[in-house]
């Protein structure tokens, strides 16, 4: 993507760590100007500090809770105002945290559904709706992952909200495909974000980096940056007669099948 293809801005969601932040990086480094928004205010103003001296055209900020649609159209207001339009978005924020099904308390499972799911819902709305409103193209990368399609132990909620994301995704492609705005997604494997380690205590980190480094066939976790630029590349004109696509970025993962010897 090149700033000369930016005629307004992005908007990324859950932009103040992993993910998010690689991609507010990545998009400042080419120059663009930025949206950010997290529900960690201090880490977010750290990341946009950053975005600031690695070229953005300009960077607005606000701390934002995705399950609150006033805040996100407030953020949205606040692009809008600094960069006349917000047309494209990464949805980035999201949660997990890990149980046993059968232990999971409702709060917990509505938790991870609210932020991953109906977050990434409430924003797509928020955007989506404004370009249609004004007759206006657009592209938006929601964050997935593989845990849409394959089962983790003592992750039912989170597997249960990605696959909601890329079923939407899917669904949001084809209905918008005519207005000339495109939904998409990325589906990352292990990557190293605070995410990934979420629900892994910290005496057991080592033994667990090592038991996933050895089942990804590229033989190593993801770097955040390597999946904002997947995400940039699906939010930009080069991926212009791609929609409703969900782009795996998981060093092999899940094309590998393992069978008892």
């Amino acid at each position: 993507m090149r700033p000369s293809e930016a005629a307004g801005s992005i908007l990324i969601t859950g932009a103040a760590s992993g993910i998010g932040a690689a991609c507010a990086l990545s998009a400042a480094e080419q120059g663009h100007a930025l949206v950010l928004g997290d529900l960690d205010a201090d880490a977010l103003a750290k990341a946009a500090e950053a975005c600031e001296a690695a070229g953005a055209a300009g960077v607005v900020r606000a701390a934002l809770d995705v399950r609150d649609s006033g805040q996100i159209a407030a953020l949205v207001d606040a692009g809008e105002k600094a960069f006349g339009q917000v047309d494209r978005a990464i949805t980035s924020a999201g949660v997990d945290r890990g149980e046993p099904a059968h232990e999971m308390g409702e709060e917990i499972w509505d938790l991870v559904l609210d932020i991953n799911l109906k977050g990434t819902f409430l924003t797509c709305r928020e955007v989506i709706g404004r370009l249609v409103a004004a007759d206006r193209p657009g592209s938006v990368v929601c964050v997935s992952s593989i845990a849409a399609v394959a089962g983790i132990d003592g992750a039912a909620a989170y597997c249960a909200s990605k696959g909601g994301v890329s079923a939407m995704v899917r669904s949001l492609g084809v209905e918008y495909a005519p207005r000339g705005i495109r939904v998409n997604a990325i589906a990352p494997g292990a990557t190293e974000t605070p995410l990934m380690w979420a629900n892994v205590d910290e005496a057991e980190s080592a033994a667990v980096r090592q038991e996933v480094d050895e089942v990804i066939p590229i033989g190593r976790l993801a770097q955040p940056r390597e999946q904002a630029q997947a995400a940039l590349w699906l939010l930009s004109e080069q991926a212009s007669y791609v929609t409703g696509s969900v782009l795996t970025a998981d060093g092999g993962v899940t094309a590998t099948m393992v069978l008892p010897a």
